[in-house]
């Protein structure tokens, strides 16, 4: 049934509206006066929808889960890649730092000594409110995330992939994508390829896994690409040579594989890089783009001209388990003054890089930080 707007809102047109509008008749334009009616209704009703729109932009994330539930249209927007983009190029999403970390875990009667394997969970920092949260587990890894699994970010969702099974250290394909807006956990495509310890990271859409090596120890020189619009995999062409335990990087639009080591020089870390261009696909190998013999992950820092530093040379406080999150005018830094050390939190100021410490974190976010990423909410 079509309805009226009045000026009580929307109501059903009606026969008394007909009358009082000449629908019976012709306007002095030719026209059906209720085609006129009807436009007018359609373009109130559009800007109506506008309005709701501009509203919903400026919604935090935090508000989605129970927008999405006020009807079908809301939800369809709210999914909808060209809504975060919308509230993307606007200035709405919030940076934040998704961290794999250390959970708090049960001890030993004389609290010693922690109890049973360690476990993994997401947590999640907000730089601008300072606030910390912790994501609901992954329904098939309750008890924790798989081990040294790698997490990236794709248009305000994060993606975690791989790792080791933590009840029987099993090496695993498994990717799990977690999503804001509903604030729950869908299990994306499996790798096509069991690898631990690669270089993962994001452009432009395309999730890219490098490097690491298999379940057989065997340091990969391969790479592959997960199109997070298609929901699919694709293999790229190869590095120039095995590179385990690399850490990746996102420049511009080239994908940087930093350091790792081959098969037969276990432990050795390489001092180059391999970079591709996300136009070509082409590989090209950087010398001398790394400390040689320094273990890159999770600690990497890009400077001015695309020369790379460690983070673990920036500050006494952070001389072990190094974990950086760029996070546009900041870098979110955490890692212990020595090995074994409690772990200290820091916003690095990218302009003057002076450390900020981060107060009054409570126990349950204190663990050690594996590693982590930014993701545009």
């Amino acid at each position: 049934m079509s309805s009226f707007i009045g000026d009580d809102g929307p109501r059903p047109l009606t026969v008394a509206d007909c009358k009082e509008s000449s629908i019976l008749g012709e306007s002095t334009t030719g026209q059906k006066p209720v085609l006129a009616i009807l436009v007018k209704w359609r373009q109130r009703r559009i800007k109506e929808e506008e309005i709701g729109n501009e509203c919903l932009t400026w919604f935090h994330y935090s508000t989605h889960r129970l927008a999405v539930r006020v009807c079908r249209r809301w939800q369809e927007l709210l999914q909808s890649k060209e809504f975060y983009y919308h509230r993307k190029r606007n200035g709405y999403t919030q940076k934040a730092a998704c961290l794999i970390q250390l959970l708090k875990c049960d001890s030993d009667p004389d609290r010693s000594k922690p109890v049973g394997p360690p476990r993994y969970g997401i947590t999640v920092f907000e730089p601008v409110s300072g606030t910390w949260g912790r994501l609901d587990p992954v329904p098939k890894y309750p008890n924790g995330l798989p081990l040294f699994c790698q997490i990236t970010s794709c248009e305000g969702k994060i993606l975690v992939m791989g790792g080791w099974d933590p009840t029987n250290y099993e090496a695993v394909r498994d990717m799990f994508i977690y999503e804001f807006t509903t604030q729950r956990w869908r299990q994306g495509k499996q790798m096509s390829e069991t690898r631990s310890f690669f270089a993962a990271g994001e452009l432009d859409g395309r999730i890219i896994v490098a490097g690491g090596h298999d379940e057989h120890k065997n340091a990969l020189r391969t790479a592959w690409e997960y199109d997070a619009r298609m929901f699919e995999w694709k293999e790229l062409k190869p590095m120039s040579e095995e590179r385990d335990e690399c850490q990746g990087v996102g420049i511009g639009s080239e994908f940087w594989v930093v350091s790792g080591y081959c098969t037969d020089n276990q432990g050795q870390f390489e001092g180059s890089a391999e970079v591709m261009e996300l136009e070509t696909g082409q590989w090209a190998r950087v010398e001398e783009a790394w400390k040689a013999s320094q273990c890159p992950r999770s600690c990497v820092g890009v400077g001015k001209e695309k020369q790379l530093f460690s983070w673990a040379d920036c500050d006494s406080a952070i001389r072990a388990g190094v974990c950086s999150v760029p996070l546009g005018e900041w870098t979110f830094v955490s890692g212990s003054a020595h090995q074994g050390g409690p772990t200290g939190f820091f916003l690095v100021d990218q302009q003057t890089g002076k450390f900020n410490t981060i107060d009054g974190i409570s126990q349950q976010v204190s663990g050690f930080i594996q590693s982590g990423c930014c993701v545009d909410i």
